[in-house]
């Protein structure tokens, strides 16, 4: 026992359990650098919307809850950032994480949000293991994950990461 590295049991049960989610039929994890995964969601105004049919454009997710209050202070900012890039290839989303049509309507109004908003059905969620809001997505033209940020972000800091993105 005396060469035994702390920790270790720690990280294998960590593996272990990375291994198991990611068997056949498992949700597809993100992760930077690799290509976003696909999801189809009810979305607000409607009826659906995917990430597939966003492909070309430079995509910006938003994954919030009304509930929030960072996410709620965030809003007119990441709106602000929509209605200045769109006509350079930026669509953002917004994801209603553990609400309803109802709740994530209500925020989008709220708000005056000027992009499409699409309610969560857990998917999301676990593609991106949200275990704290909000998150912030950002995702190429290309498909691919470009950088994933857990938590508030300064409205400068998330108009610097689309600049990146629209590079």
């Amino acid at each position: 026992m005396a060469n035994r590295v702390p920790g270790l049991g720690v990280l294998a049960l960590c593996i272990l359990g990375a291994c198991a989610r990611g068997g056949a039929g498992s949700t597809q994890i993100a992760a930077v650098g690799q290509p976003a995964p696909p999801w189809t969601e009810p979305s607000l105004p409607g009826p659906t919307l995917s990430l597939t049919s966003l492909r070309g454009k430079a995509v910006y997710l938003n994954l919030f809850a009304s509930w929030c209050d960072p996410c709620n202070e965030e809003a007119p900012a990441i709106s602000a950032l929509q209605r200045d890039y769109a006509a350079k290839g930026l669509q953002v989303v917004g994801v209603d994480i553990l609400e309803n049509a109802h709740k994530a309507g209500e925020f989008r109004q709220k708000h005056g949000l000027i992009y499409p908003v699409v309610v969560d059905s857990g998917t999301v969620r676990d593609q991106y293991r949200v275990n704290g809001l909000p998150v912030h997505v950002f995702i190429g033209r290309d498909g691919i994950v470009k950088r994933i940020v857990v938590g508030e972000m300064s409205p400068l800091e998330m108009r610097h990461s689309v600049e990146r993105l629209l590079q």
